[in-house]
């Protein structure tokens, strides 16, 4: 039962997080790089880093300690893709977008092994 009370709680983080109502999972007022102040100065990056970001987090409690490492290797590359877009909106989205892919990917393959 305190598997499902995890996805039950993960699925309310992300309804509350996907109203746009939440700022970039980073301090926009400490960003320095380029793709941190795009993301920072356009409402739809931030949205999608906020949505990234909790997938992130709740993917990260519910995976096997295995798999963490993984994620967190997959993560690391998906930052330095970001920042290699430098200021350029499309290629930053467009990022965020696959990582978001990817993702729910290994959540719904939790999901999958259901019932919970």
């Amino acid at each position: 039962m305190r598997f499902a009370h995890r996805v039950l709680a993960a699925g309310f983080l992300l309804a509350v997080t996907a109203g746009g109502a939440s700022a970039a999972s980073f301090d926009c007022k400490s960003a320095r790089a380029s793709d941190e102040q795009a993301v920072c100065s356009s409402l739809t990056l931030n949205d999608l880093d906020v949505r990234m970001a909790t997938l992130y987090e709740v993917a990260t409690h519910l995976v096997a300690m295995g798999q963490r490492g993984a994620m967190q290797d997959d993560q690391k590359a998906f930052l330095k893709a970001r920042a290699a877009c430098k200021f350029n909106k499309i290629c930053i989205g467009n990022a965020y977008k696959a990582r978001i892919g990817e993702i729910e990917a290994v959540l719904q393959s939790i999901y999958a092994r259901g019932p919970f």
